[in-house]
C-alpha cells in the first residue's frame, strides 16, 4: 500500500532513535495556524528544534481552522511538535506567555496584523523581555499597506501573485495550482528567515523581527516568469503544458500513457531526434534552432506525438534517459511511492498515528539530507494541550498553581 511503506524501504519509523538534529536545544513558541506558520515549524521541528505550539484551551477556542486535528493534512504539518494550552486573551494566560518567551529563542505567528497588538504579543512588546528573540510574523499581505487588514488565503494570493494566470491551457481561463504554493512558500521563506537572524542572534545577542506574506511569497515563486515582465516587458500567458522557452518540452501521448519530455538546448535535441527516429527534423529549416521550433511549435508537437504512439510510455522514458534526453512518466500520487526512486530516497517515514484506522502509516520527511546532523520526524502530532503541564513545571509552576490555571480556563 503507497500509504503504508515496508520498513526496509523507507528506514526507521520516526521516533526510533531519531539522530539529533543541527536545531536540538532551539525552543520556539508556536502561535500559528492552518498552514502557512505550521508548514515553518515543521522545517525546524524535524531539525531537531523543541516546538512547541501554543493553543487556546477547548472553552475558548475555534479549532484550528479548517483542519480536523486527527486528520491527515494536521499530522503532516504537526508532527514531531508539542502542544499547551493557553488563553492569551486572559491576564494570567498573557503573563505566563512572556515567562516562556523569556527563555525561548524564536516566537511564530501568523494573525492578522493587528490581533498581536490588541493580544500585546507584538514586537515592541516582546523585544524587552529578550533582546536575543527571534520574532517571525507571516500575513495575507504584508505589515501593512493598504492590504495589510485583509484576511489572507492560499487560492487568493495565488491569483493576486500571477500564478493563476499562466497555469492551465491556453484560453481556459484562470487555474490554481493544485497545491497551496503561497501558504507552503510563505513558511519555507519565513524558516529561512528565521535561520538567518538566529545566525545575527548568536553573534551579537541581537534579535530581531522579521516578517513575510502569502502574496510576497507567491510573487518571488513567479521567477522567471517575472524577469520575463520586470525586464524584458512581456506578460506571460497560459502555455499549458507546453514550456514557455524550452522546444519541445510537454506532454506528450505514447502507446498507453502519457510522458514529460524535456528537449532544453541543440545538443539535446539532436539527441532526440536521433532517439526518437526523427532525423529529418534535425535538418527541417522550420525547426532548425530554438526561434524556429518556438514559430512552429504546434505542427512540431504533433509530429513528435504521432511518433511517440509506436512505443510505451516506458520504454519511451527508459531510450531517452539511456541517451541523455530528460523524460519521465506522469503520476499519481500512488504511483509516485511506488517509484523505485522515491522508495530509494526513503522520502516515507513510517510514524504511529493514535486513532488513525490503519495504527501506522507514513509521513513525508523534509527533502534535504543533512548527512552528520539528519534530524528527522520526532512523532506524531500532539493532542491538545498534552504538553501543558510538564511546560509549565519547567517554568517552576507547583502542580496545584497548574490545577488552579485549568479550573480557571486560563489552561
Amino acid at each position: 500500500m503507497p500509504g503504508s511503506p515496508d520498513r526496509d524501504q523507507v528506514g526507521r519509523t520516526a521516533g526510533e532513535g531519531a539522530p539529533r538534529g543541527p536545531l536540538a536545544g532551539l525552543t520556539v513558541l508556536d502561535l500559528s495556524r492552518v498552514r502557512s506558520g505550521p508548514a515553518a515549524t515543521r522545517l525546524l521541528a524535524d531539525w531537531g528544534a523543541r516546538v512547541i505550539r501554543i493553543e487556546p484551551p477547548e472553552t475558548a477556542s475555534g479549532g484550528d481552522g479548517m483542519m480536523g486535528r486527527e486528520g491527515s493534512d494536521f499530522a503532516n504539518l504537526n508532527r514531531g511538535k508539542a502542544s499547551m494550552t493557553l488563553d492569551l486573551k486572559a491576564p494570567e494566560g498573557l503573563d505566563l506567555f512572556r515567562r516562556l518567551v523569556a527563555r525561548a529563542d524564536v516566537v511564530i505567528e501568523n494573525f492578522r496584523p493587528d490581533v498581536k497588538q490588541r493580544l500585546g504579543i507584538a514586537w515592541e512588546d516582546l523585544k524587552p523581555i529578550n533582546p536575543a528573540l527571534v520574532m517571525a510574523s507571516i500575513s495575507g499581505f504584508g505589515q501593512d499597506g493598504p492590504y495589510a487588514g485583509r484576511p489572507g488565503f492560499d487560492q487568493i494570493a495565488q491569483g493576486m501573485g500571477g500564478l493563476m494566470s499562466v497555469t492551465g491551457l491556453p484560453g481556459q481561463g484562470p487555474v490554481r495550482a493544485g497545491i497551496p504554493v503561497a501558504d507552503l512558500t510563505a513558511g519555507m521563506f519565513c524558516a529561512l528567515g528565521i535561520l538567518a537572524a538566529l545566525l545575527h542572534a548568536r553573534a551579537t545577542g541581537e534579535g530581531q523581527w522579521l516578517h513575510t506574506s502569502l502574496l510576497e511569497a507567491q510573487v518571488f515563486m513567479m521567477d522567471f516568469q517575472a524577469a520575463r515582465t520586470l525586464v524584458e516587458g512581456e506578460v506571460p500567458a497560459q502555455a499549458g503544458n507546453n514550456h514557455p522557452t524550452s522546444i519541445p518540452t510537454g506532454v506528450f501521448p505514447t502507446a498507453d500513457r502519457p510522458i514529460n519530455l524535456a528537449v532544453a538546448g541543440e545538443v539535446i535535441w539532436q539527441r532526440f531526434c536521433k532517439v526518437a527516429e526523427l532525423e529529418h527534423l534535425a535538418a527541417d529549416p522550420d525547426f532548425a534552432d530554438r526561434e524556429a521550433r518556438l514559430v512552429n511549435r504546434d505542427r512540431l508537437n504533433g509530429l513528435i506525438a504521432e511518433r511517440l504512439k509506436a512505443r510505451t510510455a516506458d520504454e519511451w522514458t527508459r531510450v531517452f534517459n539511456a541517451a541523455g534526453v530528460p523524460a519521465g512518466p506522469i503520476n499519481d500520487m500512488a504511483q509516485v511511492f511506488a517509484d523505485d526512486q522515491v522508495r530509494h530516497l526513503r522520502l516515507a517515514t513510517p510514524v504511529d498515528l493514535p486513532g488513525h484506522a490503519a495504527g501506522s502509516t507514513a509521513l513525508l520527511r523534509l527533502p534535504v539530507t543533512l548527512t552528520t546532523t539528519p534530524g528527522g520526524i520526532a512523532g506524531p502530532p500532539p493532542a491538545l494541550g498534552a504538553d501543558t503541564d510538564r511546560v509549565l513545571s519547567d517554568l517552576g509552576l507547583a502542580a496545584d498553581a497548574i490545577d488552579g490555571l485549568r479550573d480557571r480556563g486560563v489552561i
